[in-house]
């Protein structure tokens, strides 16, 4: 999409939090947990990765940097922390991990346009630069605006860049919404395997990194092609919210999909939303809520989608 108004500026991220695991165990902890090769992070590099259930359905999705070299930083919703946290803490068992809610350790902010160019100063996708009491991560880019997230220590505001160009919360959300990367919401625990929020084609699972809960699950659906449903980017004349319905029309009697992210669009009525939808549904003409409601009107993804089972894989 290209971008023709302009976004920029600084936010306060209040709705994310952030669980630190620290210990000599807390990488192989975390290897064993979650969809992605956390353990081969090194202090430069940031990753998305899920943490499913022994279904294989998403439990929450994170972004994970590394401190140090037994020290963890993932980062996901506030609203899904405490459940998330307690789950994990579960299979530590014996491991020497400890994991604790840092979110009032650590204050994050959304940087875009212009001042996130400047501060990253060209650093690669998911680079992470960090210095004394303050972390930057390059995001992927959002209608091509680039994107990182400030995170500061102690909570300290000496590191914040004083602007005049202040964003609101719903523009970066919006800005969420259009990178396609899906973020695991309360109203949508338990809902998605990784590939039907298209995880594992924005880097979000490693297929060689060994086993997790629901890895057989995960792997089934990739190696066998087996992938019936994908998200994809919808604009409407309405807000959706997470959670919510879609239906084909004509077909009031079962749903099409489900919404996985929604904000309001920062110029006009309505929002956009990222939708999981069913492959054999995604070139039918889809409605939020009810089969004659709301018109989802579908834009392209910044990433390519296979939109057939067998493609998927």
């Amino acid at each position: 999409m290209s971008n023709v108004f302009s976004i920029g500026g600084v936010c306060r991220l209040a709705d994310r939090g952030v669980i630190r695991a620290s210990g000599v165990d807390a990488a192989s902890f975390l290897q064993g947990q979650l969809t992605n090769d956390v353990a081969g992070l090194d202090n430069g590099t940031a990753c998305l990765a899920g943490f499913c259930s022994a279904k294989g359905r998403l439990q929450a999705s994170f972004v994970v940097w590394r401190l140090a070299a037994d020290e963890f930083v993932l980062s996901c919703p506030r609203e899904i922390l405490a459940p998330t946290l307690k789950r994990l803490s579960m299979f530590v068992l014996r491991a020497k991990c400890k994991l604790t809610d840092a979110s009032d350790e650590l204050t994050m902010f959304g940087v875009a346009g212009p001042l996130a160019a400047r501060m990253l100063d060209g650093a690669a996708e998911w680079q992470v630069r960090a210095r004394a009491a303050t972390t930057l991560i390059r995001l992927p880019d959002a209608a091509d605006v680039q994107r990182a997230w400030l995170i500061v220590a102690g909570g300290s505001q000496a590191d914040v860049p004083q602007t005049h160009d202040s964003m609101t919360s719903d523009t970066w959300r919006w800005l969420e919404v259009e990178s396609g990367i899906v973020t695991i919401e309360a109203a949508t625990v338990d809902r998605f395997v990784p590939q039907m929020v298209n995880f594992e084609l924005v880097g979000g699972v490693d297929f060689k990194k060994g086993c997790y809960p629901g890895q057989e699950v995960v792997a089934r659906s990739h190696y066998r092609g087996t992938t019936k449903r994908r998200t994809l980017l919808f604009d409407c004349d309405v807000l959706p919210s997470a959670g919510q319905d879609v239906y084909a029309s004509g077909t009031a009697s079962e749903p099409a999909g489900t919404v996985a992210n929604a904000a309001p669009h920062p110029l006009r009525a309505g929002g956009s939303a990222l939708v999981e939808v069913r492959l054999a549904a995604a070139g039918d003409e889809l409605h939020l809520a009810a089969a004659d409601g709301p018109l989802l009107t579908r834009r392209e993804l910044p990433y390519p989608v296979p939109l057939d089972a067998q493609a998927a894989s």
